[in-house]
C-alpha cells in the first residue's frame, strides 16, 4: 500500500515538473516573441531608438514617427507573426493527420491552388481589378485545391497515404500551369506574380490583419478541440476508432482547419514554403509530440521564423526591400533534405 502510494506520488510530482517545464518553455517564446517584435519595430531605412518607438506608441499624436511605427512597421510585423503561426499550425495539423514528418501546406497541393489562383488573377484581370481582390482569390483557390485532393483521394474512406500521392501530383500539375502564366503574362503582371510567389509582407496593412486574424481565432481553438483524436490518431486508424474517435469526422475537421490556416496566410503573405515543415519541428524538439501542447509553441516558432525573415529582408539590404520567403528557404531547404536524411536512417 505504501509502495503504490510512493508510486503515485512520483507519478504526480514527474507530471507536474513535466507541466511546469511545458508553461516555462511556452512563456519564454511569448515573451521572445514579444522583444523580436520591439527589436523590429526599431529597426528599418529609418532606425529609431526605444524610447522614440515607446513615445509613438502610447502618444502617436506627439510623435513625428508615428506614422512609420504606427501605418508601416507595426501592421507588417503583426502580419508576420499571425502568417507564421498559422502555417506552423497548419504544418503541425498534417504532420499529425498523414503521420509523415515531412508533410506541409505545400506536399498536399494547398500552397500551389493559391498560387495559381493568384497567379490567374495577376493575369488575367490584375489591370482591370483591384489588387485588394488577390488574396480572396488565393484563398479560394487553396480552397478549391484541398477539395479536389479530397474529391480525387475519396475511395470510401481518405488514407493519409493517398491524400499525399493526390496532393504531390495535383500539386505539380498547377505549378506548371502556374509557370505557364507566368511566362505568358505581361512583364508587370509576371515581376508581381514573382514576388508573391516568393512570400512578402511589403506594404501589409491593417485591413491585411483584420483579414487574417479571424482565421486564426476560429481554426486554432478548433482544431485544439479535436486535440485528443488527433493524439489517438498518431496511434494509427484501427487504434483511434477502438478508442471511439470517429476517423473519418476528425480528420475532414482537421484537414478543414489546416486548409482554412494555410490558405489565409498563403493569400496574405504569399507562398512562404517551409514555415509549416519546419515549426512543428522545432516546437516538438522543445515540449513534446501532444497535439495540444505542440499547437501553440508550433504558432509561437512560426510567428518568429517569419518575423526573423521579414527583418533580414527589410534590414540587411538597404535599400532594397527583399521578400522574407528567400531567407525561409534559405534556412527550410536544408532542413528539409536534413529530415529526409534523418527518416532514412531510422527505416534503415
Amino acid at each position: 500500500m505504501t509502495h503504490s502510494a510512493s508510486l503515485t506520488s512520483s507519478g504526480n510530482a514527474s507530471a507536474q515538473a513535466d507541466r511546469a517545464r511545458y508553461l516555462g518553455i511556452t512563456a519564454l517564446l511569448g515573451l521572445l516573441l514579444l522583444a523580436s517584435m520591439g527589436l523590429s519595430l526599431t529597426l528599418g531605412s529609418f532606425p529609431t531608438s526605444f524610447g522614440q518607438v515607446w513615445h509613438a506608441l502610447v502618444a502617436p499624436q506627439g510623435s513625428d514617427i508615428a506614422f512609420i511605427i504606427w501605418e508601416l512597421r507595426l501592421p507588417r510585423i503583426v502580419l508576420a507573426s499571425l502568417v507564421g503561426a498559422a502555417l506552423a499550425v497548419a504544418g503541425a495539423i498534417l504532420q499529425g493527420i498523414v503521420r509523415n514528418p515531412l508533410a506541409s501546406p505545400d506536399v498536399i497541393g494547398i500552397t500551389s491552388g493559391a498560387a495559381l489562383a493568384a497567379v490567374t488573377f495577376l493575369a488575367l484581370f490584375g489591370s482591370v481589378l483591384s489588387a485588394h481582390w488577390l488574396p480572396a482569390a488565393a484563398l479560394a483557390g487553396a480552397l478549391l485545391s484541398a477539395l479536389l485532393v479530397f474529391l480525387l483521394a475519396w475511395k470510401g474512406d481518405i488514407t493519409p497515404s493517398r491524400m499525399v500521392l493526390v496532393g504531390i501530383g495535383l500539386s505539380a500539375a498547377m505549378g506548371a500551369v502556374t509557370t505557364l502564366l507566368i511566362v505568358i503574362s505581361d512583364d508587370a503582371a509576371a515581376m508581381t506574380a514573382y514576388v508573391w510567389l516568393t512570400g512578402s509582407l511589403y506594404a501589409a496593412q491593417w485591413q491585411d490583419v483584420l483579414g487574417m486574424l479571424p482565421w486564426l481565432l476560429v481554426a486554432v481553438p478548433l482544431c485544439l478541440t479535436r486535440a485528443r483524436h488527433m493524439d489517438a490518431m498518431a496511434l494509427g486508424d484501427h487504434v483511434a476508432q477502438g478508442l471511439g474517435v470517429n476517423v473519418l469526422h476528425s480528420r475532414l475537421a482537421l484537414m478543414g482547419c489546416s486548409v482554412a490556416l494555410a490558405g489565409a496566410a498563403v493569400a496574405f503573405a504569399g507562398g512562404l514554403s517551409f514555415v509549416g515543415l519546419i515549426a512543428p519541428h522545432i516546437a516538438a524538439r522543445l515540449v513534446g509530440r501532444g497535439f495540444a501542447r505542440l499547437v501553440p509553441a508550433a504558432a509561437l516558432v512560426g510567428a518568429l521564423i517569419v518575423l526573423y525573415a521579414d527583418l533580414l529582408g527589410r534590414v540587411a539590404f538597404l535599400p532594397k526591400d527583399l521578400p522574407a520567403g528567400i531567407f525561409v528557404s534559405g534556412v527550410g531547404a536544408p532542413f528539409f533534405v536534413y529530415l529526409l536524411h534523418r527518416t532514412r536512417d531510422h527505416r534503415h
